[in-house]
């Protein structure tokens, strides 16, 4: 057993597709439900996407389900979702489902890579490249571990047509964006638990903020100022779709 070629592999293996992501029609923010979900139809569409996760483990707050028990609910209008996805769910009464929320996030993360996209975790997002009109033309990249050991170290950058906020709550990119740009983008913050019309607003949220940036998932609810759900997953799914489908007319509109 040689070391050496060992750390050959992974490292020769790790910068290729790092290289190869730095140019990429949809760069993600946030590896989390929504986020895998739209990596997924973005790359089953043969879409070139990216995923940069800050933390250690993908999946968001999905692994946890509500309050550490490993359950999560989806309505019934996403099931569609977990069917597609290959993710085991039983009813619980009408409109509900039940899934495994061990089973959803690594089934999720799975299919999310076989289908073509590339997920980097530890890789924190910590501004944004823009060019004229305001416009988002890729993200600027630092490892997570340099923030946390408050080190002075210059970040990279990568290329992207769009990009995609799934940072979750705290809507990390659109906070940028909103602090650094005219482009009158505003994070109103998400307000208290309020399942049934946060699942509702969450998709009608899903959109483009600001040219070049769409968010989705409860960055979407944080940025608009709506509820949030807890542990019922559906609307987060379908807001991952819902960003995939408009990246892809969005990527079409471009090329005409």
């Amino acid at each position: 057993m040689d070391e050496v070629i060992i750390s050959k592999a992974i490292t020769e293996s790790y910068l290729k597709d790092l290289l190869d992501s730095m140019e990429v029609d949809v760069a993600i923010a946030g590896a989390g439900p929504s986020g895998m979900v739209a990596g997924y139809y973005l790359a089953k569409s043969k879409v070139k996407v990216a995923i940069f996760e800050r933390k250690l483990s993908i999946g968001g707050g999905m692994w946890g389900g509500g309050i550490m028990f490993n359950r999560i609910v989806v309505q019934s209008e996403a099931k569609e979702v977990l069917d597609e996805l290959g993710i085991s769910a039983k009813q619980y009464q009408k409109g509900y489902y039940v899934a495994d929320a061990v089973e959803a996030a690594s089934t999720l993360c799975s299919r999310c890579i076989k289908a073509g996209s590339k997920i980097f975790n530890l890789l924190s997002v910590e501004d944004v490249m823009i060019r004229e009109d305001d416009r988002i033309t890729g993200l600027v990249l630092n490892w997570s571990a340099v923030a946390l050991a408050n080190l002075h170290i210059d970040p990279m950058a990568i290329r992207a047509k769009l990009a995609i906020d799934a940072t979750g709550h705290d809507a990390e990119v659109c906070r940028i964006v909103a602090r650094k740009t005219g482009a009158g983008l505003e994070v109103r913050g998400e307000k208290s638990m309020w399942a049934e019309v946060g699942e509702n607003e969450i998709v009608a949220n899903t959109k483009q903020v600001c040219p070049g940036l769409l968010v989705t998932g409860m960055a979407a609810n944080a940025v608009f100022g709506s509820p949030r759900m807890g542990a019922i997953f559906g609307g987060m799914l379908l807001s991952g779709k819902k960003a995939a489908e408009l990246a892809i007319d969005l990527l079409k509109k471009t090329k005409r």
